[in-house]
């Protein structure tokens, strides 16, 4: 048993090490107290720097973004786990909802106080900003996640799916401009970007919650799953496209767009010409190499990599998200490092960035709103116009290509789904001004539906396990 070091000490050593203490003590204080009066008898250069109540604010603002943080991470794992074992919804289904409900919408209608005291309007920029870098890492993982293979190696079919699954919402999005513009729109915003913009974001498939629930029913490798895989791939690729050109034509006069169309291009080319073979050769030699995990200072070069994307894409007008994007789909998605650098970021990214983006979305989102037979009947009608453009657009060309009407109906409900892809596009729109919070908080509401409405109709068109048998030459699909 071991005895206490105090314990083997005489009784008079102990007395007079504690007579010592009390002398050192008593004198440091003696002689802070003759410093003091000194010093009071100083004057100071006038101040330059924050007051000492700035100070105090933003230490309170890093408290409450702290607590925030909290609240927000343990609220999106609660009701994103509610959704997947009661409903059968993927997670972010509830995560969404977790957002929306910190926000006016539900707390700060029931409950204004604790809405302002959990998340204040000094918070919010704070918020933003961490909800804004989460995406730029979330778009990398999204890219990083996107498999050449699903790119190249797909059948006629799967283009002209994806294909028609754009054309179809893009062009009915826009002819429901006509309507929405004059009413929800301003005239600091041209009818050219409004509509361009309504267009795309109806035109959005979320890859990476169509591949979660594909690995959820794990039949992402039928015939039927990796055709949903690749059309989901096909249109990222492409309706994003189209969107970092919208979103330059948003942020420019005609003849700046041309000049920002251009520097896209050239970015384009210096990172799949240069870039890529830069970075797959980097990636190679690491694996040739070192057998150990990935070293700080080789995770500190990729990120370097990516913010400089990023930074690149940002400074060209077309936003940040892009520029992750493209870095993480031309860097292989096979092998160790890749699946060491995925597992290093996923887990923070997910857990922590994303709900704090949802909440940041729900602080935007406010159902009030939405008022008055009008504005519900326009939010019914972009509900309509987003499922009939993505679902009937995809099953017509995928029954003109031979399959069958279950299946094309399946793959159609598949294409439908959009969830976080289209909240990351709507935040977009809202930053740049060319949706209205009405318009936005409309465009919310469809993703909620158009993602909700994607497990149930999976489940009355093909059962639990419907997709068929995986063909012996299917592709084994990855997913996030």
């Amino acid at each position: 048993m071991a005895i206490p070091f105090g314990s083997l000490l005489p009784r008079t050593s102990r007395l007079r090490t504690f007579v010592s203490y009390s002398v050192m003590l008593g004198a440091t204080a003696v002689a802070y107290l003759w410093i003091r009066a000194q010093g009071e008898q100083l004057e100071a250069p006038a101040a330059t720097g924050a007051s000492a109540a700035e100070r105090g604010a933003h230490s309170s603002d890093l408290a409450h973004l702290l607590l925030a943080l909290g609240v927000i991470t343990l609220l999106a794992r609660v009701v994103g786990g509610a959704c997947r074992r009661l409903l059968g919804q993927p997670p972010v289904i509830g995560e969404i909802l977790a957002g929306i409900l910190l926000g006016p919408s539900v707390l700060g209608a029931l409950w204004p106080e604790a809405q302002h005291f959990l998340l204040p309007e000094s918070v919010a920029p704070a918020l933003g900003v961490v909800s804004k870098i989460g995406v730029v890492l979330f778009m990398f993982l999204v890219g990083l996640d996107l498999d050449p293979r699903l790119l190249r190696g797909n059948t006629h079919s799967t283009i002209a799916v994806s294909h028609a699954s754009i054309v179809a919402p893009f062009l009915l999005g826009a002819t429901l401009a006509l309507w929405l513009y004059p009413l929800y729109s301003s005239a600091s915003v041209g009818f050219t970007a409004f509509s361009l913009f309504l267009g795309v974001s109806l035109s959005i498939t979320a890859f990476p919650v169509l591949a979660r629930i594909l690995r959820d029913r794990r039949v992402q490798g039928t015939r039927l799953g990796v055709t949903a895989l690749a059309c989901a791939a096909v249109d990222d690729v492409s309706a994003w496209t189209l969107l970092a050109l919208v979103v330059g034509i948003a942020t420019a006069t005609m003849s700046g767009a041309v000049w920002t169309i251009a520097y896209v291009a050239a970015y384009v080319a210096l990172m799949m010409l240069v870039v890529r073979p830069l970075m797959q050769r980097w990636f190679v030699a690491r694996e040739e190499r070192y057998e150990g995990p990935l070293s700080h200072s080789a995770l500190a070069f990729v990120f370097v990599a990516l913010l400089g994307s990023a930074l690149a894409t940002e400074w060209i007008g077309i936003h940040a998200l892009f520029g992750a994007f493209l870095l993480g789909a031309i860097l292989p998605n096979e092998g160790r490092l890749a699946r060491e650098l995925r597992s290093r970021i996923e887990d923070v990214v997910l857990v922590l960035f994303l709900p704090s983006f949802f909440a940041f979305t729900g602080m935007r989102t406010s159902i009030g709103l939405v008022e008055g037979s009008r504005d519900w009947m326009f939010c019914g009608l972009i509900v309509l116009t987003a499922v009939v453009g993505k679902f009937g657009g995809s099953l017509f060309a995928a029954r003109l290509t031979g399959m069958s009407w279950r299946h094309s109906a399946a793959l159609g409900v598949l294409m439908n789904t959009r969830g976080l892809m289209e909240l990351i596009v709507l935040n977009l729109g809202l930053d740049l001004g060319v949706i209205s919070p009405t318009i936005f908080t409309m465009m919310v509401i469809m993703a909620l539906v158009t993602t909700f409405m994607t497990t149930p109709l999976l489940d009355l068109l093909l059962g639990r396990r419907g997709f068929g048998d995986p063909p012996p030459d299917a592709l084994p699909a990855r997913t996030p």
